[in-house]
């Protein structure tokens, strides 16, 4: 019964963004862009929306761009988890 589960949630959705907050623990707050096309106009308007993803080892700084992957609900506001943090802010 346990598998059919696991199963259902083989393919969770990834996104990319960029970190914005990081002054909670172990979680970061995430902005989210994409692109989509205006309905009259025809010109790609950007779109953002920022989520709250867990980082576990408090990792992530301002400025990075991270993968990030749906999850189970963690708390109130938090259903997305760090995968990999794909660069890194300008400083050192």
């Amino acid at each position: 019964m346990a598998e059919a589960g696991l199963e259902k949630a083989s393919n969770p959705r990834t996104v990319s963004g960029v970190v914005v907050s990081d002054s909670m623990d172990k979680t970061v707050t995430v902005r989210i862009e994409r692109r989509v096309k205006h309905p009259v106009y025809g010109k790609f308007v950007r779109k953002s929306s920022k989520v709250h993803a867990h980082d576990e080892e408090n990792s992530c700084q301002v400025g990075d761009t991270v993968t990030v992957v749906e999850c189970r609900p963690l708390s109130k506001t938090k259903t997305w988890m760090l995968k990999s943090i794909d660069e890194r802010a300008g400083g050192v």
